[in-house]
């Protein structure tokens, strides 16, 4: 079929985990900072002992918006997105490489006034991908017509 032994077509070897932050009720001018966002993601960086390659991008939005981010990284890669209009900062990690639990919550707190951070950590891969094997609940679609899914709850749309 693919090459693969038997044993192991239907299984994905952990691949990494991925951390999905949400920053809520940041200070809206520190989320329209290119400079505050680096300090906030160099720092992550350093934290984390990842490996950035190459230069970060950062795009500053025109007039009141947010900033976007992205670091490439050996690991994998580190992006941040800023919502002054609604003082939200996100953060996507992803690593292929084993990480220990790093103070999110504290360090965003500091860094741009966030009175509430929800880190969320996946791991990913590492599963049977057959038909008989149910796939998670928060694995539903993230969206259809009637029904928004989020990390095992479901609220209408």
């Amino acid at each position: 079929m693919n090459g693969l032994p038997e044993d192991q077509r239907h299984y994905s070897a952990p691949a990494g985990d991925e951390w999905i932050i949400d920053a809520f009720s940041c200070d809206p001018e520190l989320l329209r900072s290119v400079v505050v966002l680096r300090a906030a993601c160099d720092e992550i960086v350093r934290g984390l002992q990842l490996n950035v390659v190459g230069t970060p991008v950062w795009h500053q939005f025109p007039g009141a918006a947010g900033v976007t981010g992205m670091y490439l990284l050996s690991e994998s890669h580190l992006a941040c997105h800023t919502y002054p209009e609604h003082g939200l900062s996100t953060f996507n990690l992803y690593c292929c490489r084993p990480k220990p639990i790093w103070p999110w919550q504290q360090h965003l707190q500091v860094a741009l006034d966030a009175s509430e951070v929800w880190v969320r950590r996946i791991s990913r891969g590492g599963i049977r991908r057959d038909s008989e094997t149910p796939r998670p609940r928060d694995w539903a679609e993230i969206r259809d017509s009637t029904t928004t899914h989020q990390i095992g709850t479901e609220t209408e749309a």
